[in-house]
């Protein structure tokens, strides 16, 4: 696959672009570590849903483009072997000049690959899969199909879980909700869009998720004293869009 790969600065903030406007993933300069982007501060979520201190111990990221969320899972949890899925080596070329990808086999393992393809020839299972894969023009392809959202549930642990980030403003968003509910089972969650548009869904298929709002709220706290990242504003439009029935979130 061949990308044509723009990067551009502005106000402190590195951008990664695929031959458009539209932002592929961003670092501030200043603190290369954060989560600049709205939308991969709330695929983090997911490690507020599994009470084990050691989770996620396995995660698989599919789609690389400026490496926030690998950098944030290799600096927060050193525990965290990561498996991290690319399909285009340009991506991941960029990632480590201008992005500040760390070089660590032992703990990162890079596969150029198409995610589908990859899951479908992989024995293994994680604690996490994060889905974040888009062409230039926004489309998921192949990683947004039913069959692809099979996959990932066959290829969880008991304790995992899958974050999907979703064009909420896309004609095809509630297509795309309606078949990661049906891959699982009706074992989905989709929160509110953000600023940007981006929905993010969450879903499920081992041990039953059902933390009440307050519990949430603590373990939101207990994430910004250990890595600084501040997931109460998210929980706070979750809770107004009325998101967790009865002040529980179920999955």
């Amino acid at each position: 696959m061949a990308t044509s790969i723009d990067i551009r600065e502005e106000a402190g903030v590195r951008t990664l672009h695929f031959g458009s406007d539209w932002i592929q993933g961003a670092m501030r300069i200043a603190r290369p570590w954060n989560l600049e982007l709205d939308y991969t501060r709330e695929m983090m979520t997911a490690l507020l849903l599994r009470e084990d201190s050691r989770y996620p111990r396995k995660v698989l990221l599919i789609g690389l483009g400026s490496a926030s969320l690998t950098k944030f899972l290799y600096r927060h949890y050193p525990l965290a072997q990561l498996d991290v899925v690319e399909i285009d080596p340009g991506v991941v070329a960029a990632a480590r000049q201008f992005f500040k990808l760390p070089d660590d086999p032992q703990r990162i393992r890079l596969h150029i690959s198409c995610g589908a393809d990859f899951l479908l020839n992989s024995g293994k299972q994680w604690d996490l899969i994060l889905v974040d894969g888009f062409d230039a023009l926004g489309r998921a392809g192949v990683l947004d199909t039913q069959t692809f959202y099979l996959m990932c549930r066959a290829h969880l642990s008991q304790q995992g879980i899958m974050a999907v980030n979703l064009l909420g403003r896309s004609r095809g968003f509630k297509a795309s909700v309606e078949r990661i509910r049906e891959a699982f089972d009706g074992r989905a969650l989709c929160f509110p869009s953000c600023d940007s548009g981006n929905t993010i869904a969450f879903a499920a298929a081992g041990d039953s998720i059902e933390i009440a709002l307050a519990d949430f709220k603590e373990a939101a706290r207990e994430l910004k004293e250990k890595t600084g990242l501040n997931l109460l504003p998210t929980l706070a439009r979750v809770e107004q869009a009325q998101t967790c029935a009865g002040g529980v979130l179920v999955i």
